[in-house]
This record gives C-alpha cells, sequence and structure tokens, in this order.
C-alpha cells in the first residue's frame, strides 16, 4: 500500500507539475506566432499629455501595445517584426469620432427613404474605407442599421473603424428623425413600419412601454448604447428645434430599460427644456446642446453628465435647400456654436468631440479639418486629447456590451495598437490632420497596418504581413 501510495503520489504530481506549467508554454507559444510591428525612434503624443515624448520605440504585438522604450529591444525580440523607421515623426492614438452616421454620410436624404438597401450598404462600406484613413479608427454610431457593416469590419471582409452602434434612433411621433409623409398618417399601434423603420434607421415610439421595447431591440441586435431624440432637430421636415418630444416618464424608460443591460442612454437635444428633462430622467450623454442657456450648462456640470458636442462646418446648410425649414434651424444651430463650447470651458463639462456629417460625401472628407477646427476653443492638446482619450472615457460607459474590451485612445503598454504616424507635430500644427492622404504616413488599427506610405509595397489591410 506504501508503494502504491507513492506511486500515486508521484504521478498526481506529474499531472499537477504539467497542468501548472502548460498554460504558460502555451501563452508564451501563442505569443510567440503574434505579428509583431516596431516604430522606430517615434515622437509620441500619448493622449493625454501636452508635449511630445521623444526618441522612443513602441513594440506592438498582436493587437496590443507591448512595449514603449527608449531602448532598442534585444535583436531576438524583433527578428521578425515589421519595422517602421519613424525619423522622429510623431506616433499618436487613432482618432474617436463619437457622433457618426455609418450608414447616412454618402446618400441623399430621398435615396436613404426609396433606394435599395444593398446600395445604400455599399455606400457605407466605401464610406468605412475613406473614414479609417482619415485616421479615425474608431467612431460611434448614433442611427442608423449600421450592425451589418460593423460585423464585416471586425470579420475583416470590409476596412473600416471600429464601430460602436446605437442602432436605430428612437424619436416620437413628429420627433427627429420621423420622415413619413402626411399620408402615412396616422400611425395605427402594429401596423406597418414606415421606410424608416424598416431599414432601422429610426424607430418610432410614443409611451414608456413602447420606449422600453423599442430600447430592447437595439439591444438585442447588439447596440452598445442607445440614442433617443428628446427634442427637435435640423434634418427632419416635422420637428421644430424648439420642440421637446419625450415626456419624462418616457426617458426614464429607455434609461432603465439601458442600465438593466449595463449600459447608457444620450439623447439628441438642443434647447435648455430638452437637455434638463433628460438629466432628470437619467441620462447619461447629452448630443449638440447648441441651444443650452448658462444654467443648463451649469446643471451638466454639477451631474457629471456628457456634452458630446460638434463644431459644425459653415456649409451644414449647404445639405438643405436655400428656403428650406431645415436649412434655416441649420443657422440657429451654427449660431450657437461658439457659446456652447465657451459655455463647456467655462463650466469644466466633460466634453466629446464629433463631427455628426449626414447625406455630404464632400463634408466627410473634411473629418480631420473639423476637429482642428477646435483649436478656435481649445489648445492643440486639448483638442487631440478630447479626439483620443477623452473620447475612450465616453466610449468605456457601455460597460460591458462594449465590443471592443481594451484601452482605446492612449499610446501605453497594454492598450489596443490603434497607431497613427504623422509627417509633423500635430500639437505645433494641429492643421496636419486636415490632409490624412499627405499627412498620416501609416495606419494602424487593431495591431494590423491598413496604410504604410514608408513600404511602397503596402496594400490595403495590411497584406505585407
Amino acid at each position: 500500500m506504501l508503494l502504491l501510495s507513492r506511486h500515486t503520489f508521484a504521478v498526481a504530481s506529474a499531472v499537477i507539475a504539467t497542468g501548472l506549467s502548460y498554460p504558460s508554454h502555451a501563452q508564451d507559444a501563442e505569443r510567440a506566432e503574434q505579428p509583431v510591428t516596431f516604430f522606430q525612434n517615434v515622437r509620441i503624443f500619448d493622449g493625454t499629455s501636452d508635449a511630445l515624448r521623444s526618441a522612443m520605440n513602441v513594440l506592438v504585438r498582436g493587437n496590443k501595445i507591448e512595449k514603449l522604450s527608449e531602448d532598442a529591444p534585444p535583436t531576438d525580440l524583433i527578428a521578425n517584426a515589421k519595422i517602421i523607421a519613424g525619423g522622429g515623426r510623431t506616433l499618436m492614438p487613432g482618432l474617436i469620432d463619437m457622433h457618426w452616421h455609418t450608414m447616412m454620410v454618402r446618400p441623399t436624404p430621398a435615396a436613404l427613404l426609396a433606394g435599395d438597401i444593398g446600395h445604400l450598404n455599399l455606400l457605407a462600406g466605401a464610406e468605412a474605407r475613406d473614414t479609417l484613413l482619415r485616421g479615425f479608427t474608431t467612431v460611434r454610431d448614433l442611427g442608423g442599421p449600421a450592425f451589418g457593416l460593423k460585423r464585416a469590419i471586425d470579420e475583416g471582409t470590409v476596412a473600416g473603424p471600429r464601430i460602436y452602434p446605437s442602432g436605430a434612433m428612437i424619436t416620437v411621433t413628429s420627433g427627429h428623425g420621423d420622415f413619413r409623409q402626411h399620408f402615412e398618417l396616422p400611425r395605427v399601434i402594429g401596423g406597418p413600419q414606415s421606410r424608416g423603420e424598416q431599414i432601422g434607421a429610426a424607430m418610432i415610439a410614443d409611451s414608456p412601454d413602447e420606449v422600453r421595447v423599442r430600447v430592447r431591440e437595439q439591444l438585442l441586435l447588439g447596440a452598445t448604447q442607445i440614442k433617443l431624440a428628446a427634442g427637435g432637430g435640423v434634418a427632419s421636415p416635422h420637428s421644430p428645434l424648439d420642440a421637446s418630444t419625450f415626456s419624462e416618464a418616457e426617458l426614464r424608460s429607455a434609461v432603465e430599460a439601458a442600465a438593466n443591460w449595463g449600459t447608457y442612454v444620450t439623447v439628441h437635444a438642443y434647447t435648455p427644456a430638452s437637455i434638463q428633462r433628460a438629466i432628470a430622467a437619467g441620462v447619461k450623454c447629452i448630443e449638440h446642446g447648441h441651444l443650452m442657456d448658462e444654467a443648463t450648462a451649469k446643471l451638466i456640470s454639477e451631474k457629471s453628465i456628457w456634452l458630446s458636442t460638434q463644431p459644425f462646418p459653415d456649409e451644414m446648410a449647404d445639405a438643405f435647400a436655400a428656403g428650406s425649414q431645415e436649412r434655416a434651424k441649420a443657422f440657429q444651430v451654427l449660431a450657437g456654436t461658439d457659446r456652447t463650447f465657451e459655455l463647456a470651458k467655462k463650466y469644466k463639462i466633460k466634453t466629446a468631440f464629433g463631427t455628426d456629417i449626414l447625406f455630404s460625401a464632400r463634408l466627410a472628407q473634411r473629418q480631420g479639418e473639423l476637429l482642428a477646427k477646435l483649436v478656435r476653443w481649445y489648445t492643440p492638446a486639448e483638442a487631440l486629447t478630447m479626439a483620443t482619450a477623452t473620447n475612450a472615457e465616453l466610449l468605456a460607459l457601455s460597460g460591458k456590451r462594449n465590443p471592443y474590451p481594451g484601452k482605446l485612445g492612449v499610446v501605453e503598454e497594454g492598450a489596443l495598437a490603434d497607431l497613427l504616424l504623422v509627417d509633423g507635430d500635430p500639437l505645433a500644427n494641429i492643421k496636419l490632420l486636415e490632409d490624412p492622404g499627405k499627412n498620416l504616413l501609416v495606419i494602424m488599427k487593431d495591431g494590423k497596418i491598413y496604410k504604410n506610405t514608408l513600404s511602397p509595397s503596402m496594400a490595403l489591410g495590411g497584406s505585407d504581413r
């Protein structure tokens, strides 16, 4: 019995030892198989600092930043690495646009409501590629049927940014996002959906119960956050800017349903009344806010609510016909932009950057220019921090609904490898980002290189790996 016990103990010990050592060997083997990129001699904007770190080397393994060092790593560590000679250029985090409409950038309003959905998806895929090549490696989609495109990007079928989708924007009858014609009324509960609802651009809900259902549907589809239209909008034909749409009870039902799912609600709102009602209902983020007053700005700050706002281009109104109500509303919003940013700075509101380009492929090409426009109110370092590390903090509100676990918006060890190599110093000259085709030499997302003009043979999608 003693011999048997000793034998059993020896076998058990071997099994335990093997079991304890196996994961380490497996992890080492897996680590060794991951592609490695080595950025040599770069200056770093880390997403939070107001100055560059000079003469650094950055090692990327797989989809994460593994090492930042002033010293070169051992030769064997980078023997099979893709080496990018930075030549003292600036390495910075990929840009984040917190208010994007993936499916609504290129089509006209008429095409969106009447066009072939297959064609609309192909347009969106082409725009997604161009968005990535402008240096925006992540977008928060705030209204539209972006779930299929997100999946195609994540699977590598098409190139594009990470997408945090909201799904359909939820609105009320006559609210922002209700594009129905008069002949489509009255709406019958349970009756056929409008075209906008059928394609998932917007969903109409006119009671707390109906709001709850619509929110849960978007969560089922994969929404990372929920978007409601709490007030009137520019593009919608039936909603004056001063209108407050959802009741507080309706807003609360959305907040509750999202919170039960571990995420949050953001609302389209311009006016003090719509913003204050949303905050009272528990909303975590306000989109736009261009017509808010000082008391509302103070409330946003006191309640630690996020403000996701946009330095709209003056040409925004050109998307709408001369003499139209939409064009007139656009000018009202544009007139409030300066005041909004001034109040955000005065009350130290947590402010995120986005662009909200709709129905204009031409304006979309100026995505980086709109970021550079922030220097009207902020330093270049503050503007770049907003579009990287700060925006990433807002993305993190999605909690466990976050489809991309990991740290975004920064250049630091352990962060996801979304990186841009800029030909120059964007802290000294943020206008470099206005011409991404010329000044963004390398674009990496999730550790994969999508552009590398330092390597002439480089093809979109990282084929040189």
